[in-house]
């Protein structure tokens, strides 16, 4: 990583505090009361998860031993969030949780994802990440970035796009998420590398880069998640009172 400018590293390390801050302000426009209480108390935990993670990338913990499986990095830092969504769309203190939070202000952190492919580029250029990551490639999760202010605006706040066109749209912006996930994994040294031997995903294993496997990804995710449970739920007829 000694190749990497700092302003890079200090680009993205801004990209995920605001990802962060971008959450805690959905919760804090949670319809329940006692959920928006805990703005707070969520931020320190994500804020210690994002130390944790910093910490085991800053001691190597994911670049050492490549070739175990499964790799270090899926089993410390993408299975855990990944369960904890699992979790919170099993059980009903969760599905309470994910119901009040703002469809609006959901969508419109995926605002962040414009200034993720412009740093994932600039790893490219350091030949950090291969040319298939970037939106040269083909990751074209870009799109859903800078769609995301139009439809929170028009179609949420000013209902002038259909719930029916704004439920496509996050389907379309988890499976470009899918796509670009699954490219990362697959580039990445490991066992389960198939593609990008020449220039592999070596990035996602330094720091602070981990921080998008392990925090930007399932926060964008799960506010997937959690708008496609809400238009699905709106778009389910009201049981006739007997």
């Amino acid at each position: 990583m000694e190749n990497l400018t700092i302003p890079i590293s200090l680009l993205f390390g801004i990209i995920t505090f605001v990802t962060l801050l971008l959450f805690c302000w959905a919760i804090k426009n949670s319809a329940s009361a006692i959920i928006k209480s805990g703005t707070g108390k969520i931020f320190l935990i994500l804020l210690c998860w994002l130390i944790i993670q910093a910490a085991l990338s800053l001691n190597d913990v994911y670049n050492s031993h490549l070739n175990s499986l499964p790799p270090k990095i899926v089993l410390l830092g993408i299975l855990p969030p990944v369960l904890v969504i699992l979790f919170m769309f099993n059980t009903p203190k969760g599905k309470l949780f994910i119901d009040s939070l703002s469809l609006l202000h959901i969508t419109y952190l995926n605002i962040i994802r414009i200034f993720v492919e412009i740093a994932l580029y600039k790893l490219f250029l350091y030949k950090m990440v291969p040319e298939i990551m970037t939106f040269k490639g083909i990751n074209f999760d870009i799109l859903a970035g800078i769609s995301a202010p139009f439809i929170a605006y028009y179609g949420i706040r000013m209902s002038k796009i259909s719930r029916n066109l704004i439920l496509y749209w996050h389907i379309i912006g988890l499976a470009l998420l899918l796509n670009i996930v699954i490219i990362a994994l697959l580039s990445a040294p490991s066992p389960l590398q198939r593609i990008a031997f020449d220039q592999p995903n070596i990035a996602i294993l330094h720091f602070p880069f981990s921080w998008l496997p392990t925090f930007i990804v399932p926060v964008v995710l799960f506010g997937h998640l959690v708008s496609i449970r809400q238009l699905l739920r709106q778009k389910q007829p009201t049981p006739p009172q007997s």
